[in-house]
């Protein structure tokens, strides 16, 4: 790794930390939320993990014996988004939002949120100049939208 990928990894962490502390800040002496959402995020959460670990087991399944080519994932939602286990992530983490009700889980939900975009962007972006069938109607992290 060089060292200017070193300093920039290192900022991010060091901003992205900054930020938390003060988002904790502002949000102290706020009063609890009026809507109890513990039980909708354990919802959300439980179906988020089993569609993530689900979209992984399919993902691990890919490639037998050895194989080292790519190939374009099949099963599951890999037929509407070409990252269903991002979008699985990013409903785990709205559900952990949910049961902890405060504004720090919710701004690392944002921010997942926005690194799992950009991702699914580029790993769309990939497949499409990798593959010269991939389908146009797979999207990258939310079906039918982007």
């Amino acid at each position: 790794m060089t060292l200017g990928s070193s300093i920039l990894i290192t900022m991010s962490y060091f901003s992205t930390v900054a930020s938390l502390i003060f988002v904790q800040y502002l949000s102290l002496g706020l009063p609890d939320p009026s809507i109890d959402t513990k039980y909708i995020g354990l919802i959300l959460f439980i179906l988020g993990i089993s569609g993530n670990f689900y979209h992984h087991n399919l993902l691990s399944k890919l490639r037998k014996n050895n194989e080292k080519e790519y190939k374009i994932p099949r099963g599951g939602m890999f037929d509407l988004v070409i990252c269903p286990h991002y979008l699985f992530e990013f409903i785990t983490f709205v559900g952990i939002s949910f049961i902890s009700q405060t504004s720090l889980a919710f701004t690392c939900t944002f921010g997942v949120s926005m690194y799992l975009i950009a991702r699914s962007y580029m790993t769309r972006k990939w497949y499409v100049n990798k593959f010269e069938d991939f389908p146009n109607g797979v999207k990258c992290m939310i079906p039918y939208i982007f």
